[in-house]
């Protein structure tokens, strides 16, 4: 069973930059997947980004693409991501998740979730 935690949520104005990390119970096998979803209030989870073993491969859904960057440091059993240039609707509860399907946007890829953390843009 591994467990997530996610840290580094926040109150942030628009335009700036936050960084949210997850921390994985155990060492991730090398077939591990690991992605970031969000949710916002009145609205369903949906993928931000996607990030394979090695860090070799990443996806990203439109919205970030450009401004966020997912990255892992499987030695601190830790993935980030580094959220800059942030607007008012990248506002929600971002969790972290981790499976073995591969690279996917699909939330039922991943077995496993975090309880999430607060990210609050402001105008």
């Amino acid at each position: 069973q591994v467990q997530l935690a996610e840290s580094g949520g926040g109150l942030v104005q628009a335009g700036g930059s936050l960084r949210v990390s997850c921390a994985t119970s155990t060492r991730p096998s090398t077939s591990t997947t690991m992605g970031w979803f969000r949710q916002a209030p009145g609205k369903q989870r949906e993928f931000v980004a996607a990030i394979n073993w090695s860090g070799g491969l990443q996806d990203y859904s439109d919205s970030v693409r450009g401004r966020f960057t997912i990255s892992r440091d499987n030695a601190k059993n830790t993935m980030y991501l580094q959220m800059n240039s942030l607007k008012l609707e990248d506002k929600g509860v971002y969790y972290c998740a981790a499976g073995d399907k591969g690279l996917s946007r699909w939330r039922g890829a991943y077995a496993y979730w975090g309880q999430g953390t607060q990210v609050t843009v402001s105008a």
